[in-house]
């Protein structure tokens, strides 16, 4: 018989094993903790700096060019009904006379429903547009 060699116990193929499996679970541990989040930068100094920092954090230019787009685009909606549906509702209407001066009379009281016809026809169509800019913003998927 042939010399018998007896392993180190330090070289025991199942301990190596075991110590690359913890250092393995080691390392996904250390991927898997979230990292702390970044310091909060110090406020800025200054009227200018603080208004700046206003302006970029509340995005105030942006809403304030939606809110001239939108008050522009309600005088446009507010002319095509004037001008051009109102007039297109009259035709067959025609026994009504002026739809926005429309009065109905209840009990000696007049009712002049023609300016609200005229507020919720613009509504609807205003609604309506903003319902398709909102699913062609979607379907292009843009925030």
């Amino acid at each position: 018989m042939g010399p018998i060699l007896k392993q180190a116990p330090h070289s025991d193929p199942a301990m190596s094993s075991d110590k690359e499996i913890i250092n393995e679970l080691q390392k996904i541990r250390e991927l898997l903790t979230p990292k702390p989040a970044p310091p909060v930068p110090p406020p800025p100094k200054g009227i200018a700096a603080e208004f700046k920092a206003f302006l970029s954090n509340y995005k105030v230019l942006g809403l304030a060019v939606a809110f001239i787009l939108g008050v522009y685009l309600g005088g446009l909606v507010q002319a095509l009904v004037t001008d051009l549906i109102l007039p297109a509702i009259g035709i067959p209407l025609s026994s009504i006379g002026n739809l926005s001066t429309y009065t109905v009379t209840f009990s000696k009281q007049n009712f002049q429903i023609g300016g609200f016809l005229i507020a919720l026809i613009t509504f609807i169509i205003v609604a309506f547009v903003i319902f398709l800019i909102v699913k062609i913003a979607n379907h292009y998927k843009i925030q």
